[in-house]
């Protein structure tokens, strides 16, 4: 792999680093983030380190021939280890400090190894791309080599095991985001896997005699490479997907926020939007509940009623609720449905100065839930559509 194409690759996982870096900061007590942080971090320095620029750089600057090898194999080691470690991290469980805490000991003895197999070895002559062939036969050095190259090739076995396991079970599959991401981990550590099996291959074929150099760079290069973005990409999967979710939310529920907008400016209960669109779905969120929380001692239960169990028997009737299980959707937007019209009714009763609370029922329990939320915002939206069609005409409203 080209000098360019390593310093492309660590320049990527430096802006992703940046973007969870203020994360730690506010959750530093999170195991799964610091965990993600260092996966980030130590791929990134896999790429610089085997960089040949900066392998040439490093042995010039230090003054000792070859000294970049085993600071890369480290790299490589310690992302390794914190692969295994936030995968341990995401399963969870009773024994996840004993697990973590168990890789972390055993991928520490391997950079003590890799430390002291070098110094013993003391490899004189600078090969800035083949050392790994080129030492395979020199005592101490070669034993280094399949130290780190059987500590990664059990570290990305693990991982893909695992990954691809857990992506099968029922709860899951439930989680689109979180299953995306472990089959892209899974296939990014089996493919890694080719890095370490190309190496060891070409290292038992220098043992016989033969000469397998182009299978222990080349091949090894491109399946490290793309092993490695794709397993990192997984691993940043679940925090796109959160943020892709949250702003698909601050869209969906932009009819429910203009329902409540004379609420919110009468009162002067709109904040100001934050200026990083990653925060704009929890600021609609907030600005909304803001808005119901006012309003909410003109909630009308019994129209509550009225609308959810004739919203209900409609959807039952006309089989408007699909999905694996439709008598729980059909249930879901009919709640969502009486709360549309409950909190259009109560957003203009406030605004009758004579107008007073309904407190001849038990009040109605404010919605909260976040794809409640959602679930209203698009019942508000199919009214309003309702409203326009029938002012359009009673055909085009009897399709809706």
């Amino acid at each position: 792999m080209s000098g360019a194409i390593n310093y492309l690759s660590c320049g990527l996982l430096w802006i992703a680093l940046l973007f969870r870096l203020p994360d730690l900061r506010r959750h530093w007590s999170e195991p799964s983030l610091r965990a993600i942080i260092a996966v980030l971090g130590f791929a990134s320095m896999c790429f610089l380190l085997g960089a040949p620029p900066t392998v040439a750089l490093i042995n010039s600057v230090t003054g000792t021939p070859n000294l970049a090898a085993p600071l890369t194999y480290a790299a490589i080691t310690a992302y390794s280890a914190s692969s295994l470690v936030l995968i341990a991290c995401w399963r969870g469980g009773p024994s996840i400090r004993r697990t973590a805490r168990n890789w972390i000991c055993s991928y520490a003895g391997v950079l003590i190894g890799i430390a002291v197999l070098f110094a013993v070895g003391n490899p004189a002559e600078e090969r800035r791309t083949d050392f790994d062939i080129y030492y395979a036969t020199t005592p101490w050095v070669a034993e280094m080599v399949v130290l780190y190259l059987l500590a990664h090739l059990t570290a990305a076995t693990v991982s893909a095991v695992w990954s691809l396991r857990w992506a099968r079970e029922p709860e899951v599959r439930r989680r689109p985001w979180l299953r995306a991401s472990l089959l892209t981990i899974g296939t990014g550590t089996a493919l890694s896997t080719g890095y370490s099996i190309s190496k060891l291959a070409a290292i038992a074929a220098r043992w016989s005699g033969q000469d397998w150099v182009t299978v222990g760079t080349s091949v090894s290069s491109l399946c490290a490479g793309l092993g490695a973005l794709l397993t990192v990409a997984g691993f940043l999967l679940p925090m796109a997907g959160h943020h892709l979710s949250a702003w698909a939310d601050f869209v969906r529920l932009a009819p429910l926020d203009a329902l409540l907008d004379p609420v919110l400016e009468d009162r002067a209960l709109r904040v100001e939007r934050p200026r990083s669109p990653l925060l704009w779905g929890t600021w609609r969120r907030s600005t909304i509940l803001n808005g119901l929380h006012e309003i909410e001692v003109f909630f009308d239960k019994a129209l509550y009623e009225q609308v959810h169990d004739a919203e209900l028997k409609r959807l039952r009737e006309t089989g408007g609720a699909g999905g694996p299980d439709p008598e729980d959707g059909a249930h879901g937007r009919a709640v969502a449905s009486a709360w549309a019209v409950t909190i259009t009714a109560a957003a203009r009763r406030s605004a009758q100065p004579s107008a007073g609370p309904f407190g001849d029922t038990a009040p109605l329990p404010l919605p909260r839930d976040p794809k409640a939320l959602v679930q209203i915002a698009d019942a508000v939206k199919r009214s309003e559509r309702r409203a326009r069609c029938l002012a359009a005409g009673p055909a085009r409203a009897g399709s809706l």
